[in-house]
């Protein structure tokens, strides 16, 4: 259930002293072939992280001449954002060194950082690490959990996922406990396949699964510098799928990790489940469901066990009507199964929602169309206050 899942994967991982914890830091994850494909969706904050940078631009080289991607290097400790000139000759040196670890040039590994922006790596470390990473390598469950857990940083626990049909295997880890929001959250993912499939197939399929995955999973609003969802392809089951069948298994593995990613938001205490119905249009449920899940007055009724759809209403009334159409008037809000609000009024007795469970279910019907959306968050708690104040000092 890890990257090493599919057919023709291994991963390694190391302590290579970049976290003062003296944990792993330092993980790759190398496809043997014999197709080397690969598709990658990145953070859209205008201020990119070099990791990001030069893997945009190694993956765009790629598509253009078909040049395989081989590896893929990762470090925690160290986002290597805000880095200057020397923070992009430190993210080539890291796939220079990935490249080498497996015979190829830096040009065919893309790397991923996570972890204090502003703050340059220790290259030695780094480099001498993603070398031991690469001799480690082996393609157990074991491995690829070790990966796992080498690029965790604020995560409490590591995330991996994986789905087998039709002769594939789809697998992957991600890391990432906060900052979920739009265009990603501060995030990075693997995924693997043993499906034969060309980089055009792999840019698509996770591009698309991306969309309705971990794009719509928005715990705080903010978005980090790093953010990187990359899909490495072997071709090591022989198996070529429609385009369709490559897509829904991606997407499949993406939604696993995506919901493992809200569950374990730093410091939450409920994952919120925000389903829109009855919209124009899917774009306009989104839109609704995005303002709920980003209202801090939402988030802490929630982490006060406090059904309080009067706020509910209100987060859905700040999106403009020319983004999402609908009367006040026809509003219901349903919370944990029960409907506190029906036709922009009262609705049965919020006194009967019990909002104790850790999942709390909430659907809003705008009762303008046919179209829906759903979209994860989580309460806002002290712990969160409290982890993300601390977290450089």
């Amino acid at each position: 259930m890890s990257v090493t899942a599919a057919q023709g994967f291994t991963a390694g991982s190391t302590a290579a002293g970049l976290k003062t914890t003296g944990q792993s830091d330092v993980a790759v994850v190398i496809n043997h072939g014999p197709m080397f494909s690969a598709g990658a969706v990145f953070t859209r904050n205008r201020v990119k992280a070099a990791p990001v940078l030069l893997s945009e631009e190694s993956l765009a080289t790629a598509h253009r001449t078909g040049t395989p991607i081989t590896t893929v290097a990762l470090n925690s400790g160290g986002a290597n954002a805000c880095t200057g000139a020397q923070g992009m000759r430190d993210a080539a040196s890291m796939a220079a060194a990935a490249g080498a670890a497996v015979g190829a040039g830096y040009e065919q590994a893309l790397v991923c950082s996570t972890g204090l922006i502003g703050t340059l790596l220790p290259m030695d470390a780094l480099t001498a690490g993603i070398a031991a990473a690469a001799e480690s390598a082996g393609d157990s469950a074991e491995h690829g959990t070790g990966a796992a857990q080498a690029i965790m940083t604020t995560d409490s626990v590591h995330k991996e996922a994986q789905v087998s049909r039709g002769g594939i295997t789809v697998g992957g880890m991600a890391k990432g406990a906060g900052m979920l929001a739009p265009q990603l959250a501060t995030m990075l993912v693997v995924i693997t396949t043993d499906a034969d499939i060309t980089h055009k197939q792999a840019q698509k399929a996770v591009a698309d699964a991306v969309t309705t995955t971990f794009n719509r999973v928005d715990s705080d609003a903010c978005m980090s510098t790093n953010d990187s969802v990359i899909l490495l392809a072997s071709g090591a089951s022989g198996v070529k799928p429609s385009q369709k069948d490559i897509t829904q298994m991606v997407r499949e593995v993406s939604a696993d990790l995506a919901r493992q990613l809200v569950a374990d938001a730093e410091g939450a205490s409920h994952d919120v489940h925000v389903t829109v119905t009855s919209a124009t249009t899917e774009d306009a449920a989104e839109a609704v469901a995005r303002e709920i899940c980003r209202s801090n007055l939402v988030k802490a009724a929630i982490f006060g066990n406090d059904p309080n759809w009067g706020r509910i209403v209100a987060a859905a009334g700040c999106v403009p009507e020319q983004v999402a159409p609908f009367s006040a008037d026809d509003l219901s809000v349903t919370v944990n199964g029960i409907e506190v609000c029906r036709g922009g009024g009262v609705g049965r007795d919020r006194d009967l929602v019990d909002m104790t469970p850790r999942e709390v279910e909430i659907v809003v019907d705008l009762g303008a169309g046919t179209a829906s959306a759903d979209m994860w968050t989580n309460d806002l708690t002290h712990d969160y206050v409290e982890e993300n104040s601390a977290y450089s000092s």
